[in-house]
């Protein structure tokens, strides 16, 4: 009995690529792209030689996230996300974020739904401290069913600003906090919540809100990571997005120990029971807690711990060949 139980259970539970995201052959389109393309400079961002300093570029959109805002008609947050995204791509690299513009297609316009995204990215951008420098508006009703929005953020840093990008052997991991969900994984997140759950529904461990309202809390912005970043030698940094928590090996193939991480909010743990997902899927899924870290010398790191409000000594980088330790997971 308890066998074929074990068995029926991880039947039922709900992985990315089930939902509908197949991480590694995303990352294998990108890669295919990048190789037609040709080589380009940064790791976060594409980086154009301007001088004496770097002109950064990066883009990015809030995905499936949009669907939750349709389905309970709030896209208050939705601006927030989309600057988020991709400011804190930019900090990730060392880079002041200066100037941002939106690309919204519809299907059709709705003077309403726009007034609440354009809200939503000047009050992101107001604490970014970002311009808002315009944006485009497309109606592709042949092409697009509801609407979609993406953004580029351009940046500048000096050269001798940038974080070189590797990891040393030997570095704390400083972590900061997400605000939640962010805005990965919400294909498995959505698939998951309404399994026995609609939107409008209370969120259990916290019935004074909707589970909607929990899905759509708003990307944290990392901006002012920056100035204590680049005050204290950080060697790289990575923000937690897409692919979870081995993101960290963007800051180089090595081991990266996490040993004190933060706790993962309650969002996550309704995710994982509703749609009964493994521990490895949730930490190669989600943030999981932690939305933003960075690698320095130990001294290093505790002075940044210091500088900033919620940072925290999360773990070590050992010699390794990209490969992440969790909670007593092995993610590569």
């Amino acid at each position: 009995m308890s066998d074929d139980s074990e068995i029926e259970s991880e039947e039922d539970g709900l992985t990315y690529a089930e939902a509908g995201v197949d991480i590694d052959a995303s990352e294998a389109a990108t890669a295919a792209l990048v190789g037609a393309v040709g080589e380009f400079e940064g790791d976060y961002a594409g980086l154009v030689d301007i001088g004496d300093q770097y002109l950064a570029l990066a883009t990015d959109g809030v995905g499936t996230k949009l669907l939750v805002a349709e389905a309970v008609d709030d896209y208050s947050t939705i601006g927030i996300d989309c600057l988020a995204m991709n400011v804190n791509d930019l900090v990730a690299e060392g880079i002041e974020p200066v100037a941002f513009v939106d690309y919204l297609a519809v299907d059709e316009p709705d003077d309403e739904t726009a007034e609440a995204i354009g809200k939503g990215l000047r009050e992101g951008a107001s604490e970014a401290g970002v311009a808002l420098v315009g944006g485009e508006t497309a109606v592709l009703p042949d092409i697009i069913d509801g609407l979609d929005i993406a953004g580029a953020c351009a940046g500048l840093a000096p050269k001798g600003a940038l974080f070189p990008g590797e990891a040393k052997p030997g570095d704390a991991i400083v972590g900061w906090p997400s605000s939640g969900i962010h805005s990965n994984g919400l294909t498995l997140a959505r698939e998951a919540a309404t399994r026995d759950h609609e939107y409008t529904d209370p969120f259990p461990p916290d019935p004074e809100r909707t589970i909607a309202e929990e899905l759509l809390t708003p990307t944290r912005l990392y901006t002012d990571l920056l100035e204590p970043l680049r005050s204290h030698e950080t060697h790289a940094a990575a923000h937690v997005t897409g692919g979870g928590w081995t993101n960290l090996t963007r800051m180089g193939e090595r081991h990266y120990e996490i040993t004190d991480p933060f706790p993962a909010q309650s969002v996550f743990e309704f995710v994982q029971s509703a749609g009964n997902v493994d521990d490895h899927e949730m930490h190669r899924t989600f943030n999981m807690g932690t939305g933003f870290v960075a690698a320095l010398d130990p001294d290093e790191a505790e002075a940044v711990v210091e500088a900033t409000e919620d940072g925290q000594i999360i773990g070590t980088v050992r010699e390794g060949e990209g490969t992440v330790a969790i909670r007593g997971l092995e993610l590569s």
